[in-house]
């Protein structure tokens, strides 16, 4: 800690990975920041898996990336091995993954905050927030102080009254070995907001050494990946392997035999678990007609004897769960270094947000991260970032930044959040994105770096980078433009022929382009992987043209609702023309725009209809 204020711009609540980003981001905007924490060791931390990125989440990261985030050059300065997943698919859905040196992410992320001068960390608990009319004054911590700000960031991932189960054990935790947060949740809801109660798990961490590693399958990463970060320099990750085995019928007979012991199924959780995430009790019980599930076994961090098993969340008594264990080949002598658990803890239903995280309620409130009802690092990552961008625009008093869906994965996951009724923990996936083939992980900085270079967020070098492979771009276009010799991708080519006019054909592949086109791109000043990178861009832009030019026809006509705006407190329950559960729902989560409007469940055609005439009338 440098210094300790009684004011700051901007507070932020909680140094996850919400936290760091959202106090990361603000400070760039040359306002001072206070990071208030439990604990100023943990920044960060990885509670959970080893792995940054994966389906629709490694799209994620690179936007955040994009955008000026701490994400994506703290997983490549920390990766054990890459994998871009789906490559049996389209390129629409595929997705860079990497395994994570957890320590080192830890550190590093903490001496990227450390050294930013306008960020203080403080050690303390928040456990209350003051209001002036309907704007944030103050927050009171448990120490007794108070601190001033013009604007608050509350992430607090579970700590919110966490409760941790293992059986019928209860620990009143934020994760094992750290103390809740208890307080804040009944001083946000004397303002007026909303809370509910969410759930969530991880696996047992096992000795290295008490596995019977003959009986594991070795899985590697890719021999040549591509980096998280745009500005990465001389990448050479690591290959460290992780290992794969399976349930068995002795193993699901055990958990079966003893699943009312699960505080799951007992009822002594009240909180809505993960449906794209459950327990192995949860597998087990609601896919009964598998014989056996895919378990990882993943390192923590370089040379580490501690284990992640990947694919076995639960909260099943600690005996209960070896004995599963030692029924999988490979586990017959398991030891643990902590057993898995569940853990329950206070949410916000983020419907209570505008689409820049800020409070509908309370004016300069941000909410970011799984209080808004979000799993993954990668989800908490983007929101922290949003939330840190338009606080500082909060505090300035100048426009703020939304992403629209047809723009980023992010702008699908906070539209999501604030459209949809979030009952469950929600995780990103491709399916959820309708703009997908445009929102590829290769392009997101072409997406989204004029955002990151309005807000404040690049630098010289990023901007040098980001045009040189611009017009790098471009150029690769033009010769491809150009007609190419006979058969120099392949023989079934008997007269000149434009490389685009050959990209089009479905015989020419991704590779086989690559291949003969590589050394003809003249870019000293990219690196390999940015090479390969801008020739993927070029041949999937071209190959999936006529489709890209369909949905960008939906982007403009959906553009035009997102345009018209709609008064916060319109009284949709006395609207004449609306159904009841339009009227109902409008009125529960007050969107912004008739575009949202139209996003909402149970929200029909006519209904957008009956707005549109009503917003003409007025």
């Amino acid at each position: 800690m440098k210094r300790t204020s009684l004011k700051y711009d901007i507070i932020v609540v909680g140094g996850g990975h919400a936290g760091v980003e959202a106090a990361y981001a603000a400070s760039k905007a040359g306002l001072s920041i206070g990071l208030i924490t439990m604990d100023t060791n943990a920044l960060a931390r990885m509670s959970c898996n080893p792995a940054i990125g994966g389906s629709a989440k490694g799209q994620i990261e690179r936007e955040i990336d994009a955008l000026g985030g701490l994400m994506g050059e703290t997983t490549d300065r920390c990766r054990v091995q890459y994998k871009l997943l789906n490559k049996s698919k389209g390129e629409a859905v595929w997705s860079p993954r990497a395994q994570v040196d957890k320590r080192k992410y830890e550190s590093y992320i903490s001496a990227k905050i450390r050294n930013v001068d306008s960020v203080d960390l403080i050690r303390d608990e928040v456990v209350g927030v003051d209001v002036v009319g309907n704007r944030v004054d103050s927050c009171l911590l448990r120490s007794g102080n108070t601190i001033y700000s013009q604007s608050i960031i509350i992430t607090s991932g579970t700590f919110m009254d966490g409760l941790i189960h293992i059986g019928d054990r209860k620990i009143p935790a934020g994760r094992m070995g750290e103390s809740g947060s208890v307080g804040l949740t009944s001083s946000l809801v004397s303002l007026g907001i909303q809370t509910g109660r969410l759930k969530t798990g991880t696996p047992p961490r096992l000795k290295k050494n008490s596995v019977n590693w003959s009986n594991t399958d070795i899985v590697f990463g890719d021999e040549s990946p591509t980096p998280f970060s745009f500005s990465t320099k001389e990448f050479a990750p690591q290959n460290i392997p992780c290992h794969t085995i399976r349930t068995t019928d002795d193993a699901h007979a055990i958990i079966k035999k003893n699943i009312n012991h699960s505080p799951l199924f007992s009822g002594d959780i009240g909180g809505v678990g993960p449906r794209y995430c459950p327990s192995i009790e949860d597998k087990i019980n609601r896919f009964s007609h598998h014989s056996s599930h895919l378990l990882f076994l993943e390192p923590e961090w370089s040379g580490s004897d501690q284990i992640y098993l990947n694919g076995f969340s639960t909260s099943l008594p600690e005996s209960v769960q070896i004995e599963s264990l030692r029924a999988i080949p490979g586990l017959e002598s398991v030891a643990f270094y902590r057993p898995g658990y569940a853990i329950e803890y206070d949410y916000f239903p983020p419907s209570q947000l505008t689409s820049t995280l800020e409070s509908k309620i309370v004016s300069g409130l941000f909410f970011a991260g799984q209080i808004n009802g979000t799993s993954g690092y990668e989800e908490a990552a983007a929101q922290g970032l949003i939330a840190g961008i338009n606080a500082s625009c909060c505090v300035k008093n100048i426009e703020q930044l939304t992403l629209g869906r047809e723009e980023s994965y992010i702008g699908v996951l906070i539209d999501d959040l604030i459209t949809k009724d979030t009952l469950e923990p929600y995780r990103m996936f491709t399916s959820r994105a309708e703009y997908r083939l445009s929102l590829r992980y290769s392009n997101a900085d072409q997406r989204l770096f004029p955002y990151a270079e309005k807000f404040g967020l690049s630098n010289l070098a990023r901007s040098s980078k980001h045009n040189k492979k611009a017009q790098a771009l471009k150029s690769v276009f033009e010769l491809l433009s150009k007609p190419v010799s006979p058969g120099l991708i392949n023989n079934k080519v008997k007269e000149p022929t434009s490389g685009a006019q050959l990209i089009k054909r479905p015989e020419i592949s991704l590779e086989s382009f690559q291949s003969n086109y590589f050394d003809v791109i003249k870019t000293p000043f990219l690196e390999p992987w940015e090479r390969s990178e801008l020739l993927h861009e070029a041949f999937v832009s071209i190959k999936y043209e006529g489709y890209i030019k369909r949905q960008n026809a939906s982007i403009q006509k959906n553009k035009k609702l997102n345009l018209v705006k709609l008064p916060l407190f319109l009284d949709y329950l006395s609207m004449v023309g609306l159904s009841r559960e339009a009227s109902e729902k409008l009125s529960s989560i007050k969107p912004e725009t008739l575009g949202q409007a139209s996003r909402i469940s149970g929200v029909s055609p006519s209904d957008i209809s009956v707005l549109t005439v009503y917003l003409k009338n007025k």
